[in-house]
């Protein structure tokens, strides 16, 4: 796999982060966390996605929105982010993830694609709450957990 080669959109920031499907949803939704989606959407850190959250993107706007409207915020979602494909190491790397930390699949991929970046995953899904390397959204006053 060809290693993920920043652009120059993070102004020589050193952060990376993968934006989850679960955050642009609820940015696009404009729901009770869509401010602090929209601190790394509309923010300068590197940003990246996993093909897996095309697919996650894809499938929740088509179903409420039609297959337009969802072609158009996959085209949004690639003017901010570069696209990682699956591909065999971050495959291994999501099995491992999977059992060691009792993650869906989908959300093992994607925690998989952001550490192959060195990035952190930006997201406010509770099943990854508790990473190290996940930017959990949640409401003020709400406490974090976070360790193993």
């Amino acid at each position: 796999m060809a290693p993920f080669q920043s652009s120059n959109r993070s102004r020589g920031k050193s952060t990376t982060v993968l934006i989850d499907s679960w955050a642009w949803i609820e940015y696009w939704k404009g729901g009770e966390l869509a401010k602090e989606a929209a601190r790394y959407i509309e923010g300068d850190e590197e940003s990246i996605v996993s093909a897996i959250n095309i697919a996650e993107i894809h499938s929740w706007v088509s179903r409420y929105y039609g297959q337009g409207k969802a072609d158009e915020k996959i085209r949004t979602v690639e003017r901010r982010c570069h696209v990682i494909a699956v591909e065999k190491e971050i495959a291994i790397a999501a099995a491992k993830i999977r059992i060691l930390d009792k993650l869906a699949l989908a959300d093992s991929l994607i925690v998989a694609t952001a550490r192959s970046a060195g990035g952190k995953v930006v997201s406010g899904d509770s099943d990854m709450k508790r990473l190290d390397d996940v930017i959990f959204l949640q409401r003020p006053g709400q406490a974090s957990i976070k360790g193993r």
